[in-house]
């Protein structure tokens, strides 16, 4: 299976490159310019997507404008499929039409704010118990270091 990673904005391109580097894969970059707040005036990707598998990393995703309209363009320009992970999913406003109506396959979220609507393409994992277990090790003069990637 191809696979290419791809971050939604310039300032997280590194955390990006350090998932690549993880997963043994590509990166693009999809690069936006805002007229305002949730208003995207023009989008372009850095890098090639076609015959690929793409997943989206993002750590907050609101209304989904952006992520939706970057899955439909990558799928546009040959991607096989796009999936997409974030940390904090808001999903405010119409974010739910938007994922139903999108290119995208799947929306992994987890539940660090707590979801009022489903979707079949929105998969929430729980963080509790890494919450937890950092807070036990931070009680408890414990190093945090194997909780996350480095």
């Amino acid at each position: 299976m191809s696979l290419l990673l791809l971050h939604l904005t310039w300032g997280g391109s590194k955390r990006a490159y350090a998932y690549s580097r993880f997963l043994k894969s590509n990166v693009v970059i999809c690069y936006k310019q805002r007229k305002k707040a949730n208003v995207v005036s023009h989008m372009e990707l850095i890098g090639k997507v076609e015959g690929k598998n793409v997943i989206i990393v993002d750590d907050m995703v609101d209304t989904a404008g952006t992520l939706t309209k970057s899955a439909d363009l990558m799928v546009e320009r040959g991607a096989k499929s796009v999936r997409a992970i974030c940390t904090h999913a808001l999903l405010s406003g119409n974010a739910f039409d938007n994922i139903e109506k999108s290119k995208l396959k799947e929306l992994i979220v987890t539940d660090s704010i707590a979801q009022e609507k489903k979707s079949d393409k929105v998969k929430v994992l729980t963080c509790s118990k890494l919450f937890a277990d950092v807070m036990h090790n931070v009680n408890s003069n414990k190093s945090i270091n194997s909780f996350f990637i480095k």
